[in-house]
């Protein structure tokens, strides 16, 4: 049996279309209600849903999605494995183990053994030559060896003001130590260390700095407490857009620990003292009131 379509008055159809229409308006006004009333929870779902995916995805990134880094090369020179260097570098080969580097892997029977060559390149022309020079790489001499692995410090070296290890004037193992231990000198336990200049000592994270920063060691009289916290809690060691290496510019760097409620309008206390006029004169140290920032023999205002 064929049926036959049942067409409505025009009418009727445009009843039919408003009905349509204000259901439609009617679910969605409801629905907005019920969107209002759960939006800040719902906010909290998808944001806490995309901070664990990222924290999932970091933590796999470790171990299963690390970038390995190809070793240096050396023309003509093949891989000897660290037992080879032991020859003649015993005490290194025997302190390496200690070292922040010895944790680098490379997964694989090909990567065996070769700890020092993944820094130095491969060994066999040294080995051959009996240690001539120029058949190893040196990072000591150019950074680039290091830069292959961090790239982060690469990009501080280059911001306007450094430490000028691009110019050849400082090297990385002069702050760092690459062989034993913790690879930031004076970071972690405190252990006997090769000091800039020759000689050992056992030298705390500041005094690494000293090593350079001989004027900035102290005792002081009036000492800034910022000391305690350690150097870099003022300054980026590698490169910074500031001058003098600062974290932050002008008093915005003071301001991040002195700082405090205000409770008068138009005022700007720091202490028991208004600064609301000074601190438009220059940076705290520049403008005649705190020279001494790290510290004062006569002046607990940190003043010369």
């Amino acid at each position: 049996m064929k049926l036959t379509p049942v067409i409505l008055p025009v009418k009727m159809r445009s009843q039919s279309s408003a009905l349509q229409i204000r259901l439609r308006s009617v679910r969605y006004i409801n629905f907005a209600k019920w969107f209002r009333g759960k939006r800040e929870r719902l906010w909290w779902v998808a944001g806490g849903g995309a901070a664990l995916t990222l924290t999932l995805l970091s933590c796999s990134n470790f171990e299963s999605g690390r970038t390995i880094l190809a070793p240096p090369s050396i023309p003509g020179a093949e891989f000897v494995g660290s037992e080879s260097c032991d020859t003649c570098h015993e005490k290194i080969t025997r302190d390496f183990r200690t070292a922040t580097h010895a944790r680098l892997k490379a997964p694989g029977d090909n990567a065996k053994n070769m700890g020092c060559e993944s820094c130095h390149g491969p060994g066999s022309l040294h080995v051959k030559s009996g240690g001539a020079a120029r058949t190893i790489i040196n990072p000591n001499k150019s950074p680039a060896t290091c830069f292959q692995c961090h790239t982060e410090v690469r990009a501080a070296f280059e911001l306007p003001h450094h430490h000028p290890v691009l110019e050849g004037k400082v090297s990385c193992s002069d702050c760092h130590n690459v062989h034993k231990g913790d690879a930031i000198k004076g970071g972690g336990t405190n252990t006997l260390q090769k000091v800039k200049g020759g000689g050992m000592g056992i030298l705390s994270q500041n005094e690494t700095c000293y090593q350079c920063h001989a004027a900035q060691r102290g005792p002081f009289v009036f000492e800034h407490e910022a000391l305690r916290e350690g150097c870099v809690s003022c300054h980026s060691p590698h490169g910074s857009v500031n001058q003098r290496l600062l974290t932050q510019r002008n008093a915005t760097l003071c301001l991040k620990c002195h700082f405090q409620q205000q409770t008068v309008d138009g005022r700007l206390y720091i202490g028991d003292s208004d600064h609301s006029t000074r601190l438009v004169q220059g940076t705290c140290w520049s403008a005649g009131c705190h020279e001494a920032v790290h510290g004062s023999q006569v002046n607990g205002h940190f003043r010369y």
